[in-house]
């Protein structure tokens, strides 16, 4: 399984974002644009605990399991690959989310501030984004805690490759 790219996650959010942006620009001249739900970056901020903790969970039963304490409980290897393809879609997923409430923020926040209501909207699209980046930080540290141990035998440049020579 390959591991996320920050480029990845910002050329997403990026393209999401320009898009988004130029949506709501040509939206806004047909009529009133699509409101910002309230429970967005709520939503958001619930991935983000969720992934934070499992990664802590699974991050203190690897510890106890490595240090051979008693009664340590060990990880179920599809429960680790579960919840590494958890994370990485969630980062995925929320880096778009971000892209998409961030053109629209930033959108609001050019155009109309002075409308109480749009001032809402961009607050709550503005929040939603610093939400997917707390996602994208907890997918990180998750991928980080269940990342395994390179193998250095394949390559034919490790230790035991220097032994056989």
């Amino acid at each position: 399984m390959k591991q996320l790219r920050i480029g990845v996650l910002v050329g997403l959010f990026a393209v999401a974002g320009v898009v988004s942006w130029a949506g709501a620009r040509l939206w806004d001249t047909f009529g009133s644009l699509p409101s910002v739900p309230v429970a967005a970056p709520i939503v958001l901020a619930l991935i983000a605990v969720v992934l934070a903790a499992t990664a802590l969970s699974l991050r203190s039963r690897l510890r106890a399991q490595r240090e051979r304490q008693p009664g340590a409980k060990g990880v179920d290897p599809m429960v680790a690959a579960r919840a590494v393809v958890f994370g990485q879609a969630s980062a995925l997923v929320s880096a778009l989310v971000a892209g998409m409430y961030g053109g629209a923020g930033v959108f609001l926040a050019m155009e109309q501030l002075d409308v109480p209501a749009r001032r809402d909207q961009a607050i709550y699209a503005g929040a939603s984004v610093l939400a997917a980046a707390g996602v994208v930080a907890a997918a990180f540290f998750l991928e980080r805690v269940l990342k395994l141990p390179e193998d250095d035998d394949n390559d034919g440049n490790g230790p035991s490759a220097a032994a056989r020579a």
